[in-house]
């Protein structure tokens, strides 16, 4: 377990310990963001998709991805964000790609629990990580509910909500998809009304539900085949 860190915050001068969660990576290493120890933490006013994650290497297999940016939040409601080592992703150098042999086996999928909008999307971020797609990032578009999140070739979106998506949601995200010429997933926390399951079905849209575990459970065959196929 990583070295705790005394944590103040500036509203209230309260301070606290604080240790950074432990994430994994796809090669199934644990990842835990290397603090920036003797740099005062910011409060969290306003959120970015940038603001809110953070490049790490992992130690084992020295990829570099994005992970949520740590934070904690303080008994006086202040939210913090704990400075962390950002290991900024250098360009790419040129070189020959070697014949690919047989993908290697994918590790289990290592959950986050859901306690929050915030911790639905990083669990779908890591998830969407896990299958294949890379630099997962807020999508340009909105869509009409939920949130909106997008990677190569890959259009996502989540409904953190209490609400069951609907035949509306599915052929919104269908549509997006289309038009963006890419691939589409949607997660939902409280399922799908019957209509929007039978319609996905029809246009081939994977559907899955999220527990509060962080598990992302299939619930249609398009959804079987995207776990198998990856990318």
């Amino acid at each position: 377990m990583a070295e705790p860190v005394h944590v103040r915050c500036p509203a209230c001068l309260r301070e606290q310990a604080y240790v950074p969660p432990a994430l994994p990576c796809a090669c199934g290493a644990p990842v835990a963001p290397p603090l920036l120890r003797g740099v005062p933490v910011e409060t969290v006013d306003e959120r970015t998709w940038d603001d809110d994650w953070v490049t790490l290497r992992c130690p084992v297999c020295g990829r570099r991805d994005r992970w949520p940016r740590p934070e904690v939040g303080c008994d006086c409601g202040t939210v913090l964000r704990i400075p962390v080592q950002d290991d900024e992703v250098p360009p790419t150098p040129q070189h020959i790609p070697l014949p690919r042999t047989a993908a290697p086996p994918r590790p289990a999928f290592q959950p986050v629990a859901i306690r929050s909008a915030r911790d639905a999307v990083t669990a779908v971020a890591l998830y969407l990580r896990w299958l294949g797609y890379r630099d997962v990032r807020r999508a340009d578009q909105r869509p009409p509910s939920g949130i909106g999140l997008a990677a190569r070739g890959l259009v996502a979106q989540l409904e953190p909500s209490v609400r069951p998506a609907t035949v509306r949601d599915v052929e919104c995200l269908w549509l997006q998809s289309m038009t963006e010429s890419a691939a589409c997933v949607y997660f939902s926390l409280a399922g799908y009304a019957e209509e929007a399951s039978v319609r996905a079905d029809e246009l081939g849209v994977p559907l899955f539900v999220l527990d509060l575990s962080g598990v992302p459970q299939p619930v249609n065959s398009p959804a079987d085949e995207l776990i198998a196929g990856g990318t």
